[in-house]
């Protein structure tokens, strides 16, 4: 008959029981990342498709003043808690395997409600028909696959937390990597700037949305390699020198 190890006594059941729920919440989160990333993709593709009318000062203005605050909350969670001192004061108040996971609890649901409340913008930017609209949706595609290959340079399950609270571990620091990151420094923007500017048809919902979430980016860039360059000292230095552009090749 196979023995079934159990938890010899009471504290041994409370640390067992521990270990399940900080498991299940950080799989949780993993899987909210991956909802919000997807949630984001649907609204952009079809719910900031609608035209609400022509340009209205009044109330494209309160739209616009609303989706900034918005999209503030997000990049101001996003800002503190992605860099040292914030992930450190987490880390005091949580198991160190918990450390990512609360930081991707907090960020997928902020990113959801932003993508959730976002306020329609009246007006549309561009319209593109034809043989030019499918050449946006390469561009966009591209963008998308960009994205996605920089992205799993990186161990996806550790950047949602999952890897640390399954064995039970402390945040690592992330690797340099190769392959995008050498053409740009930044490949994940690059690519974000690709799917979020090259919509066929950029209404006022779309616009505002690209232009914060594109500003916040390159606003956030100079204080993510500071912590970059504290982490992986003279290396990043040197990948610094050796990778000149930070998103867009010969642009910046």
């Amino acid at each position: 008959m196979p023995v079934i190890a159990t938890p010899a006594d009471g504290a041994d059941m409370d640390l067992y029981n521990m270990a399940h729920v900080s498991r299940a919440f950080a799989v949780v989160g993993g899987l909210l990342f991956a909802g919000s990333l997807v949630f984001f993709a649907v609204s952009y593709a079809w719910r900031f498709d609608e035209v609400i009318g022509p340009w209205s000062w009044t109330t494209g203005q309160r739209a616009v003043l609303l989706d900034v605050t918005m999209f503030s909350v997000f990049a101001l969670h996003h800002s503190i808690f992605a860099r040292s001192g914030g992930r450190a004061w987490i880390a005091r108040r949580v198991a160190p395997e918990l450390e990512r996971s609360v930081y991707v609890w907090l960020a997928s649901l902020l990113f959801l409600g932003v993508c959730v409340w976002w306020v329609p913008v009246p007006g549309v930017a561009w319209e593109i028909t034809g043989i030019f609209a499918v050449a946006c949706r390469f561009v966009q595609a591209l963008g998308a696959v960009l994205t996605v290959v920089a992205a799993r340079h990186f161990n996806l399950l550790e950047l949602a937390g999952v890897t640390q609270a399954l064995q039970h571990r402390a945040d690592q620091p992330v690797r340099l990597a190769h392959g995008p990151y050498g053409l740009v420094r930044h490949p994940i923007y690059l690519g974000w700037f690709a799917m979020v500017w090259f919509p066929p048809a950029m209404t006022g919902t779309r616009l505002v949305f690209a232009a914060i979430s594109c500003a916040y980016l390159l606003v956030a860039i100079p204080f993510e390699e500071r912590d970059l360059r504290r982490t992986f000292g003279g290396a990043y230095e040197t990948y610094m020198r050796r990778v000149r552009w930070k998103i867009v090749p010969g642009v910046y």
